[in-house]
């Protein structure tokens, strides 16, 4: 991607523009640099749930006119919470944008927090989670999660933990809303068919006197070094057993997170930017779990952050095998990617298959504009420009090395999810 151009406002505010006409639509992104990471135990699930209430709407834009206002213009908008960042975007045509810019310029500062809305949002919130928890894999993965990570906010799921949304307030919401929505907190993204200066001219019309506040102090622990490998098991109502495995991987700025990246699609199949996946019937593990019918499905999973997080290997275990097989399986693939590289074909269908999924993932001006904003909240939106030209320079020997560095018995966390009874889901919720 060619013509990025980035400016910083006097208040801190950043503002990434490109222009692209090849259709007459703009998406406009406000992304700001709070997420779950940054959540300490008591607030859990805050960022998220701050989320819901900037959509129950301002005095300049009331919560129950917002749907139609974008509706009627031909618009489309949504919200996002992740580990690393809390997002909202509006994709417009073009002529209609300036509701989005003010939009979200008013919902900057002027969120109201009514407590009668904070209260119908816990219950929202609150049946969210229980409804994920009909899922063995959130079970599992909360659970494999919280032992990979026992100081870091990656411990704990994005949605938060249940004790923390019974009991969180008003004051709490909206103290962390008033600390972390500021300009100088905030990166500004808009892709499609405008004009740069007349759209600079615009945005700081919009957001120039917004005061930037103190900085924002965030909650922050670095996770010690992983001494040996751990292990947790679920036992809970299910159909299928499941297996899970996350080793160590590196910050998305490190060099070695793109040649893991590669690995992980030798393994496991690729996993495309915007979320899309290219068929993993030739992968390695496929071949070794799934076409032996030890499993009924494997996948992969490297996810790009700001810190070191997790490489995540989850096998769904076919009826009438065991878990022990299944992973004995899966840990003799394992061995074989570190102690043989892999071959010259292997890395050659990988990057196709890297370029064809950032092709894809990518084409849409949405797309563009999240992750321009989403590379910028981390290092720089140079990181998006530069991702298939950084995982086109790894090599075999670079494969073998980062197999050899990361996927150690001693770094990784290893969770098995073995059902109790035959898919009574419905007591979940129950229990709680």
């Amino acid at each position: 991607m060619a013509g990025v151009i980035r400016r910083q406002l006097d208040n801190g505010l950043t503002v990434l523009l490109k222009e692209q006409h090849s259709a007459p639509v703009i998406s406009w992104w406000v992304l700001y640099r709070i997420g779950s990471r940054n959540e300490r135990t008591g607030l859990t699930g805050i960022s998220h749930w701050v989320e819901h209430m900037l959509f129950k709407g301002t005095e300049q834009f009331p919560g129950g006119q917002l749907d139609r206002l974008i509706s009627r213009e031909g618009g489309s908008w949504n919200a996002q919470t992740s580990m690393d960042y809390t997002a909202y975007y509006e994709t417009m045509p073009a002529d209609r944008i300036d509701l989005a810019l003010r939009l979200e310029a008013d919902r900057m500062v002027n969120a109201r927090f009514e407590p009668d809305e904070v209260e119908s949002e816990r219950t929202v919130i609150i049946s969210e989670r229980q409804g994920a928890e009909n899922s063995p894999l959130f079970w599992l993965g909360e659970e494999v999660r919280a032992a990979a990570f026992r100081v870091h906010g990656y411990h704990h799921e994005i949605i938060g933990d249940l004790t923390d949304l019974q009991t969180m307030t008003r004051d709490d919401l909206y103290q962390h809303y008033r600390r972390y929505y500021q300009p100088n907190n905030a990166i500004a993204v808009a892709v499609g068919d405008f004009n740069a200066d007349a759209m600079l001219r615009r945005i700081e019309e919009l957001y120039g006197a917004i005061p930037p506040g103190e900085p924002p102090q965030f909650f922050q622990r670095p996770e010690p070094e992983q001494v040996g490998e751990r292990r947790v098991k679920v036992e809970r109502p299910g159909n299928n057993q499941f297996l899970e495995v996350a080793y160590r991987a590196p910050a998305a700025t490190h060099d070695d997170w793109f040649k893991l990246a590669i690995l992980n699609s030798v393994l496991a199949g690729p996993s495309g930017m915007g979320g899309g996946a290219v068929d993993n019937k030739t992968s390695r593990l496929y071949k070794a779990l799934v076409e032996t019918e030890l499993a009924v499905s494997v996948d992969g999973g490297l996810i790009p952050t700001i810190d070191p997080y997790l490489y995540d290997l989850t096998v769904t275990v076919r009826d009438g095998r065991t878990l022990e097989a299944v992973e004995a399986a899966l840990d003799a693939e394992i061995e074989r990617v570190r102690r043989e590289p892999i071959t010259a074909a292997e890395l050659l269908k990988a990057k196709k298959q890297a370029r064809a999924l950032f092709a894809y993932s990518t084409e849409r001006v949405t797309a563009q504009a999240f992750w321009l904003a989403f590379a910028e909240n981390f290092e720089s939106y140079t990181w998006f420009e530069n991702y298939v030209p950084r995982l086109e320079a790894v090599t075999v020997d670079d494969v073998l090395d980062v197999a050899r560095r990361y996927l150690r018995p001693q770094c990784r966390t290893v969770g098995w999810f073995i059902p109790t009874s035959g898919g009574d889901l419905d007591s979940l919720d129950d229990e709680e």
